[in-house]
């Protein structure tokens, strides 16, 4: 198995069944997803002649990332980066790759506004775990792959309430090692508060946390404090989907 620098050691993600969300869920998902690319469908046309104008390359990013279940799907996004820009995985706060457009875009997170497809496909969902990469997702260790059962979301609570300063030194750079021995089990910890009851009332909460998060106005704090260091959330992970023939131990 390969070995990192950071002496971690990269398994392969097992793909199994996962864990859908609820009908509920699902019908509010296609509903704000269709309604906000009909709304939408100007600015997001604007958006993508606005990269292709300002750098090369094309206007829509495509990359594979992690489903439900661990099973692939490919993402889209407003392209924020130049073309075969190469380095780290893990983008970094002042990452140079990052094109002046791309900086703007995901100041207003609207890069992610792509995503609105992979929702109403039913790739991902509006409020979930981060779409991991699987060059990061290789990396995770086992106790906190639970993440990888359910669908990753264009938002989540993690995304919203837990920012890498709060895990690391505020200003510090993050590199793989850090970024799984740290950041990953803070995300872990944080969604598994939404993600133990994952109802509708607690989703369009996350997704009113989200526009005033957005918009720069205050996210209320967590329900629990952190310990541990910065990141450290006090928060005991929630149980994997029941194993199948093939699925991840």
């Amino acid at each position: 198995m390969p070995v990192s620098e950071g002496g971690l050691v990269a398994r392969p993600v097992v793909p199994s069944a996962g864990v859908p969300p609820s009908r509920a869920r699902r019908a509010l998902d296609v509903a704000g997803a269709a309604a906000g690319l009909v709304l939408l469908c100007v600015p997001l046309l604007l958006l993508y002649l606005l990269v292709r104008a300002t750098s090369r390359g094309p206007g829509i990013f495509r990359q594979v990332r992690v489903g439900q279940g661990g099973r692939p799907f490919t993402m889209y996004k407003f392209r924020s980066m130049r073309r075969d820009a190469a380095g780290l995985t893990v983008t970094a706060r002042h990452d140079p790759r990052v094109t002046r457009v791309g900086r703007v875009l995901r100041a207003w997170s609207l890069d992610e506004l792509p995503q609105l497809v992979n929702v109403l496909c039913g790739q991902m969902t509006l409020v979930g775990p981060r779409p991991e990469t699987y060059e990061l997702a290789v990396y995770y260790d086992q106790a906190h792959r639970w993440v990888f059962d359910h669908r990753p979301g264009m938002t989540g609570f993690s995304q919203v309430r837990l920012s890498d300063d709060a895990v690391l030194t505020p200003g510090r750079e993050v590199d793989l090692t850090e970024y799984i021995r740290q950041v990953v089990p803070a995300r872990a910890a944080v969604d598994a508060l939404y993600l133990r009851d994952p109802s509708l009332r607690a989703t369009l909460r996350t997704l009113v946390h989200t526009a005033r998060h957005v918009l720069g106005l205050r996210v209320p704090a967590l329900p629990r404090p952190v310990a541990g260091g910065p990141g450290a959330v006090l928060a005991d992970p929630i149980p994997r989907a029941a194993e199948e023939p093939g699925s991840a131990a």
